[in-house]
């Protein structure tokens, strides 16, 4: 139907870079991998397909990042065990030890069984057979879930590893680098497959198959492909980590993936329902180069639950206004912060005179940035604050550079892209300020020091 010009061999159900991954044998393997090329699919064919042999002898035990992914997979399993006519049996969700945790399990015909869980480490612990670790790198704990996990193949077994990439920092990209360039002390195969690579073994050609006929995508060729995901990326970091097996590097970000990874919201999760707690309100305005972001955070127990993130493009101060005046007159909203620098001071004052001491603006300053970034920071570290689960959300936090001029300042800035200039995440700190002790139309952040002393009061 498309334009793709790398036409799979006919018949066959695997792109090469798949079936090389099926029937790889090796106890210990590894794959670094594009995004949406068919992988997890891939392999859970690979999975039925052993086991589902009269001779299998050990259950599998999946680890998905989320509870969302674990039933899809258990639903590849299905589909396949079907086409397979391997008789099996969708048990649903099940109780899998006496802690409580639980599995999707499927039934096959030999009476054997494939566990499909969430991202809970303590879930593999005490069981025995094969592993497969999807999406490795996006769990909260990668090391401690590979420490409980390969224990499991003992005594038989093998254990299949694969992700995209979460920065240079994390022990995904670790294994990685020990197999590359340190003598692969573990024995891993490694497999890595870029969308270059799947393109030209031809994902596109699949993909067209499966697509409207009127969708896009279908005049596209290998190249305009490329180019069309690229530019719909966040920016050339996202791109090169998610679809180029090239890690972020950690050492330049001033946030970690580990640490946005640590308090995100489970996807799926309904993290807009806004409870009794106190709400507190960020603005970061723009008008054209860059986004009008509004964060509201709930204060539920000392953790600081995002309830809304409203981005607005291209958006007169009108309709900023409105989404805004929105968010103030919900029952609870004790207080915003307004970033009144440039284009929003007139917005700052107009808010100031409609809801008095409740609304703030702040004025960005070197001094202030610094005051704003590192409680942020402090926040994630502590898990005392809840973000999305949006690649939007943490390209924005990822972006953030901290460096120090010849005269010994400290400076904090994002790169400017075509989605902004890290507006959400001065959005989020301007709401976590908003919490902070102080009054007063044009207020400014408290200073550095006085965070800092704070959070060591709450750390001792």
């Amino acid at each position: 139907m498309g334009n793709a010009r790398n036409i799979p061999e006919k018949g066959k159900l695997l792109l090469p870079y798949q079936a090389a991954w099926v029937t790889d044998p090796a106890r210990l393997k590894i794959a670094e991998k594009s995004r949406q090329i068919g992988w997890t699919w891939a392999t859970a064919y690979g999975l039925v397909r052993r086991k589902s042999l009269k001779g299998a002898r050990l259950d599998a035990w999946i680890s998905s990042r989320d509870d969302i992914q674990a039933r899809l997979f258990l639903e590849d399993c299905k589909a396949f065990a079907h086409i397979l006519q391997t008789g099996a049996e969708d048990l649903g969700e099940r109780a899998i030890d006496a802690d409580g945790h639980s599995a999707y399990v499927l039934a096959m015909g030999n009476g054997l069984r494939v566990h499909s869980m969430s991202s809970n480490p303590d879930a593999q612990a005490g069981k025995r057979g094969d592993r497969v670790l999807d999406e490795f790198a996006l769990h909260p704990d990668p090391r401690k879930l590979y420490a409980i996990a390969y224990p499991g193949i003992t005594w038989g077994g093998s254990m299949e590893v694969f992700s995209t990439h979460r920065g240079s920092a994390n022990f995904f990209n670790g294994l990685i680098q020990e197999i590359k360039h340190k003598g692969n002390p573990k024995g891993f195969s490694l497999h890595t497959v870029t969308l270059q690579t799947a393109l030209d073994q031809g994902f596109l050609a699949k993909l067209q198959e499966k697509l409207p006929s009127d969708d896009p995508r279908q005049a596209m060729d290998e190249a305009a492909y490329f180019d069309f995901i690229k530019a719909g990326c966040a920016d050339e970091e996202t791109f090169a980590q998610e679809y180029m097996c090239q890690p972020s590097d950690d050492a330049s970000a001033f946030v970690s993936y580990e640490l946005l990874d640590g308090c995100r919201h489970p996807a799926g999760a309904d993290w807009q329902t806004v409870g009794g707690g106190p709400l507190y309100l960020g603005v970061d305005i723009g008008r054209t180069s860059d986004l009008t972001v509004l964060w509201l955070t709930e204060d539920v127990g000392g953790v600081m639950m995002t309830r809304r993130v409203v981005t607005m493009r291209d958006a007169t101060f009108d309709a900023q206004e409105k989404a805004f005046y929105e968010l103030m007159d919900l029952p609870g909203l004790r207080r915003a912060c307004i970033d009144q620098t440039g284009i929003g001071r007139q917005f700052a004052e107009r808010a100031a005179r409609r809801y008095g001491g409740r609304a703030e603006g702040v004025t960005f300053t070197g001094a202030v940035k610094e005051a704003l970034a590192y409680p942020l920071k402090a926040a994630l570290e502590d898990r005392a604050l809840r973000i999305p689960d949006d690649r939007a959300v943490f390209a924005d936090f990822r972006a953030i550079r901290k460096t120090t001029t010849a005269a010994g300042n400290i400076r904090f800035e994002g790169e400017r892209t075509k989605d902004g200039h890290s507006d959400r995440f001065w959005a989020c700190a301007l709401s976590l300020h908003a919490k902070g002790k102080g009054g007063g139309s044009g207020a400014s952040a408290r200073p550095l020091s006085a965070c800092r002393a704070e959070r060591g009061r709450r750390v001792a």
